[in-house]
């Protein structure tokens, strides 16, 4: 082996060859989400255009071919020679690092693409990609291959446009048009998924007041079109948010204030808070329109604005000799929608992901803000505070009485050495990124289950009787619920604030029931318990649904499975002429043979699982309140929408 070290080891990566090289760096995977992270890139720059005032109106589109195209309004990335390059602005911006407007803050105060690598990035991880600035009539043009120049900077007419030539108020058009096809020899795969894509754009309309953002999929033969457009900002956002809930007070309140941050620049702090009848927080924060997902000094001081302020208030009311000791920040955030939105000139984000604001004179700030407007805004709603108040005492009160039954639990499990219930027939496997927990519905099946694992990485855990709806009931009803508990232990992390992802004991739990209504019902509960009181575990995708077959085939004296009807007509119509007894439709997961169940459902080699994700969760809450609420009318209003999609239902 040589091993010489010297000048000619050092590479130098020239223009977006970095890109190129170590995509993950710049946009954090080379899968689904990290083509979609393209589209939010160029979008972005669009934002924060609009959070400058000179933007009204963003166009996504999808084209056909896998090509993507995005529009604005806003003033159109500059077409002139730069005095110190020589060459366009357009050029510098598509094709160099770090080269944009976002630096001296004198064309934008703020802004989510603080690291100026956004639309360079989209260039450098795109077969190709091409700009189109309008400005006064003129329309100038560059195309790039794989991130580099085909051409200098030029005009075009427009009837030489790839795509219709639209007007913006009925002036004449102006702003950036950038269209692109990934590179598929980067990203596993070119085909944008609209939802997840509608999702992100819809929150950017609600964090920017009275910004109109439309999506359109051309790639259907009738395209599909979604315009948003809220004027009430984040307050429209939490309204959204509490559709199908039944609220405590019916209007939002609604926090907006200006505040200079000591180092010379003014943060702009957009809250939005309404609490609901329900026990769970809906709480989402948001850094110049970029979704913090992890939190930060911002939120930090949000929750303990809003936990002082709510003691104070208990201290002299009513309330106070309900309870003997202070409110938790869990106590006044049971049943609180709120959405934080601020806009900061310097903000200092953890990675190049931006989850988790860090910026130390935030706290402090958000705090003051927060507390001065709350308490201006319930000394004019004294019924506003009092009903907050009564759901908080509550709330302690539950906390208290589900401490307490922790507790015993955790008492009477030191006194079982092994502290796992009766009903768990656990792997031999220590490691639990090797282990997979079966969670089964019923004893026979849990028994077939049982001798067709493979005992060495494979863990059986049978469920009997009905579940608990947990979204109608306080943490307390869920960790002494006995159908629960064994789920509880068995998985070993904790369960709801004390829920810890890391001491997770296995990295595979599989919810395994009947392929029927009742099947599908646990199944539902399952999730809504995972997703309510163990979110990390679907967040980072250790969830998972079994797919056993619907039906069994015999023919020659060989067995064909199939897992639903379709897949069952193909197979008999390959196998050719069938006896009349031998298609055998299994009523249960406890009509299969251990052979049978090891075979079809739970080989790894063989089986089909699906893994559970998280995409949007903003529309996750929303159907879980709608499908699993005391709220009736929403969920009968689902079921008629979503009716015609259900096909080869038994009744």
């Amino acid at each position: 082996m040589n091993s010489d070290y010297n000048a000619q080891n050092i590479t130098v990566l020239e223009g977006l060859e970095a890109v190129r090289m170590r995509p993950g760096m710049y946009i954090g995977t080379t899968g689904i989400d990290g083509l979609h992270h393209l589209v939010f890139e160029v979008v972005d720059n669009s934002v924060d255009e609009a959070m400058q005032g000179h933007c009204n109106d963003i166009l996504v589109v999808l084209e056909g071919n896998d090509i993507a195209r995005v529009e604005d309004n806003g003033r159109g990335i500059p077409v002139d020679i730069h005095p110190d390059e020589g060459v366009s602005a357009l050029e510098l911006v598509m094709t160099k690092l770090h080269a944009g407007g976002k630096f001296d803050k004198k064309a934008y105060r703020v802004s989510g693409g603080l690291h100026g690598v956004g639309v360079s990035v989209v260039n450098g991880l795109s077969e190709w990609c091409e700009v189109f600035v309008h400005n006064n009539g003129n329309i100038h043009t560059q195309r790039y291959k794989t991130g580099i120049p085909e051409g200098p900077v030029h005009e075009i007419k427009a009837e030489n446009l790839p795509y219709t030539q639209s007007e913006n108020d009925g002036n004449i058009r102006r702003g950036t048009v950038t269209r692109w096809k990934a590179d598929l020899s980067i990203f596993e795969t070119g085909t944008y998924n609209y939802d997840a894509l509608t999702n992100r754009l819809r929150e950017l309309a609600f964090l920017n007041k009275g910004l109109k953002i439309t999506i359109r999929d051309e790639r259907l033969t009738k395209p599909k079109v979604h315009e948003f457009q809220f004027e009430g900002g984040v307050k429209s956002f939490v309204q959204y948010l509490n559709e199908n809930k039944t609220v405590l007070h019916k209007e939002p309140v609604f926090i907006e204030s200006s505040k200079d941050d000591g180092l010379g620049g003014i943060v702009d702090v957009e809250c939005s808070i309404q609490y609901n009848d329900g026990y769970n927080e809906i709480m989402y924060s948001f850094v110049n329109d970029i979704n913090t997902r992890e939190g930060g000094t911002h939120l930090i001081g949000f929750k303990s604005a809003l936990t002082r302020t709510l003691n104070e208030y208990l201290k002299k009311s009513k309330h106070a000799k309900k309870l003997d000791e202070s409110l938790s920040g869990d106590d006044v955030r049971e049943g609180l929608t709120a959405v934080l939105s601020i806009k900061v000139p310097n903000p200092q984000f953890e990675g190049q992901t931006k989850g988790k604001l860090g910026n130390s004179e935030i706290k402090g700030l958000v705090e003051t803000v927060i507390n001065e407007q709350l308490e201006l805004y319930f000394d004019k709603h004294p019924d506003v505070i009092s009903n907050i108040l009564e759901k908080s005492v509550l709330a302690a009160k539950a906390r208290i009485a589900a401490r307490a039954a922790r507790d015993a639990t955790r008492r009477k499990n030191a006194m079982d050495s092994a502290g796992l219930p009766g009903k768990l027939s656990d792997c031999s496997e220590k490691d639990p990124t090797l282990c997979e927990l079966f969670i089964v519905e019923g004893d026979s099946a849990g028994g077939s289950a049982k001798m067709g694992r493979n005992r060495h990485f494979q863990a059986i855990l049978s469920l009997w009787g009905k579940m608990l709806n947990v979204e109608k009931t306080r943490i307390e009803k869920v960790v002494t619920n006995e159908k629960l508990q064994p789920i509880i232990a068995s998985i070993g992390a904790g369960c709801g604030t004390e829920f810890d992802v890391n001491k997770i004991r296995y990295h595979k739990v599989i919810i395994m029931a009947d392929a029927d209504v009742d099947g599908s019902h646990i199944r539902t509960l399952l999730l809504t318990f995972f997703y309510r009181y163990m979110t990390a575990l679907i967040e980072k995708g250790h969830v998972y649904i079994a797919m056993p077959p619907l039906y069994k085939i015999s023919h020659n004296r060989k067995d064909y499975y199939a897992y639903d009807d379709a897949d069952k007509d193909k197979v008999m119509a390959e196998l050719g002429e069938i006896k009349k007894d031998g298609v055998q439709r299994y009523k249960g997961l406890g009509e299969m043979n251990p052979d049978q169940l090891w075979d079809t459902t739970m080989d790894p080699t063989r089986r089909n699982i699906i893994k559970i994700h998280m995409d949007d969760a903003v529309e996750a809450e929303r159907i879980f309140t709608t499908l699993m609420g005391e709220v009736v009318a929403p969920r009968r209003a689902f079921i008629e929408e979503n009716a015609l999609l259900v096909s080869n239902l038994d009744v």
